[in-house]
């Protein structure tokens, strides 16, 4: 075999930005500076070029599978002779902490919600699953939030189920980043959506499975019939992490109730070391042994560059 023909063995296509740019075609521009502004994240870099050559013809892409996704169903019910009941189209999107997940779950929240055909699109982050940090503490993991091990997947698995089970009204916990912790008896409803964007970390990740296994095994991006995975280069990703926070210092931080409370007097020096320190001791730790792994099991890659706008593309071949 000649080693030019094992670029054909790729799973994905690849798109460079104009090559993407291209196909939002006639799609209208519906979003303000005001509303991108509002949507963007601490210190991320969003603009109305942005929204036109990459987020547009996403959300394009995705209205049509969905639309597919909606026929689908409707025929399988028929196909079963059953009464069809109103199912969820489900978007997992994961990647690194700072490379910029939410403000990309909100762009695709607002513009799907503009289609005729899923005018109804809910947001659930999974930071509502993490166990409480009273129960982290006693598990002594800690210094483990965000890793898999972190999250109640259980209460995860039943939400989507009841999602995917076309259940009229579902409830998902509620996170406070301020308080860096769940906030008690405060629930998010999610009732008869046409579309889920489920927006977290570890989304991607295949349950581990051990010697034991040998029943049928779930997971979390069973449920998705669309996944985005958001990459960039590390040292990018680090650089955005601590400008973040040397942000946050000076504003969330600086709140008595926030839990970060400690980090807002620190300088500009000790700022970065913190940083950088919380990167190098659970971040990173986290992105390679987790988050990296599930990147090429996403139906589409959006690859950032330096400057935190989307550089390429690559979409899973249907």
């Amino acid at each position: 075999m000649k080693m030019g023909t094992m670029e054909n063995l790729t799973p994905f296509m690849t798109f460079n930005r104009d090559e993407w740019a291209e196909l939002r075609q006639s799609y209208p521009m519906e979003v303000t500076a005001e509303e991108i502004e509002r949507l963007k994240g601490v210190n991320d870099v969003l603009n109305m070029q942005e929204i036109a050559d990459i987020y547009l013809p996403l959300t394009r892409l995705i209205n049509l599978h969905a639309i597919a996704s909606q026929e689908l169903y409707r025929s399988r019910y028929v196909f079963l002779h059953k009464q069809e009941r109103k199912v969820p189209y489900i978007i997992g999107i994961a990647g690194s902490v700072a490379v910029g997940k939410s403000t990309i779950a909100r762009v695709l929240h607002t513009l799907l919600s503009r289609f005729d055909h899923h005018p109804k699109v809910d947001l659930v982050t999974t930071d509502g699953f993490l166990y409480p940090n009273a129960e982290l503490e006693r598990r002594g993991i800690m210094n483990k939030k965000g890793f898999p091990e972190s999250y109640d997947v259980h209460a995860l698995l039943t939400f989507l189920t009841e999602l995917k089970s076309g259940k009229s009204t579902v409830e998902a916990p509620v996170y406070s980043h301020l308080t860096y912790d769940i906030v008690p008896e405060e629930k998010q409803v999610v009732n008869q959506p046409d579309i889920v964007i489920i927006e977290g970390i570890n989304v991607l990740q295949p349950p581990k499975k051990t010697s034991e296994d040998f029943g049928e095994q779930v997971y979390v991006s069973d449920y998705f019939d669309f996944s985005i995975f958001v990459d960039a280069e590390e040292e990018n990703i680090l650089h955005w992490y601590v400008e973040r926070f040397k942000t946050l210092r000076k504003t969330a931080f600086r709140n008595p109730a926030s839990y970060f409370r400690k980090y807002a007097d620190l300088n500009d020096q000790e700022a970065y070391e913190t940083a950088k320190g919380i990167w190098e001791r659970i971040n990173r730790k986290n992105l390679h042994e987790n988050i990296l792994p599930t990147r090429h099991r996403a139906d589409l890659i959006l690859r950032k560059g330096a400057h935190h706008l989307v550089s390429d593309i690559k979409m899973r071949k249907v």
